[in-house]
């Protein structure tokens, strides 16, 4: 990094998980880049943050949009640091009942939009010839199948999972780490609302912590995983599900 604030690009940035990581990187003093489809949620963000955030509305299905990010945060902040592929689908429906056009839309987001993520910073970073961190948002139900979560919604975050390591072992001789965070059921009125009001309380009770993951958690090991001095540490898939899944 050089002497200036670092600067984080955060996809799916203006609501949800993706807001409390903007917030903590914040905090850590970074400049951040809220990268979001929905430009109205992220304009909002942006203004209650102050000249520190940057609002751009982005879809992370399409190359060219997800360029035109990365030239905006250049032009606005200078070249990133750090990129948190964070924007998803979250779905829940019975598998015998997804249509391939959510089974395409749950993978075009969450595992085409990371994968184009991871891609195109990395080759900024490379023609730059600098170093960064990429820190992707998985899910316990990439790791166990879901329970309260559809097959596509696993089955995607599955693969984040292993883009995780793949690009890890590749862009390490470049000096950028690539680690992927596995949350379990979170504290978010989007997960409650996934889940169904009715099966908040069972699924509460399922997890062996006795109560749901804390976003701010979350976003505390985003900032965690960026330093500089934790270039030791990539291709890892950090479990934070309150004991559902342990390996």
């Amino acid at each position: 990094m050089t002497g200036q604030a670092p600067v984080a690009v955060i996809t799916g940035g203006a609501n949800g998980l993706g807001a409390t990581i903007v917030q903590a990187l914040l905090d850590a003093e970074y400049r951040v880049v809220i990268a979001d489809i929905d430009r109205a949620a992220a304009d909002r963000l942006a203004a209650a943050l102050g000249e520190r955030a940057l609002a751009i509305e982005t879809d992370m299905r399409e190359p060219a949009s997800v360029e035109a990010v990365l030239d905006r945060a250049m032009e606005a902040f200078g070249l990133p640091w750090l990129w948190v592929n964070n924007a998803c689908v979250m779905a829940a429906r019975p598998v015998l009942e997804i249509t391939p056009e959510e089974f395409d839309q749950a993978l075009a987001v969450n595992l085409r939009g990371t994968f184009l993520g991871c891609q195109r910073f990395a080759r900024r970073l490379r023609d730059a010839e600098r170093h960064g961190r990429i820190v992707n948002i998985g899910s316990l139900a990439g790791q166990n199948g879901g329970s309260a979560t559809g097959a596509h919604y696993a089955a995607s975050k599955g693969g984040v999972h292993t883009l995780g390591k793949v690009f890890a072992r590749d862009l390490a001789p470049l000096g950028i780490t690539v680690n992927t965070i596995s949350p379990g059921p979170l504290d978010l009125p989007s997960v409650a609302r996934t889940i169904g009001a009715d099966r908040v309380d069972a699924v509460r009770r399922m997890i062996p912590t006795g109560d749901f993951i804390a976003a701010a958690s979350v976003a505390r090991m985003v900032v965690e995983l960026a330093r500089p001095d934790q270039g030791g540490m990539t291709g890892a898939t950090i479990d934070m599900n309150g004991g559902l899944y342990l390996r």
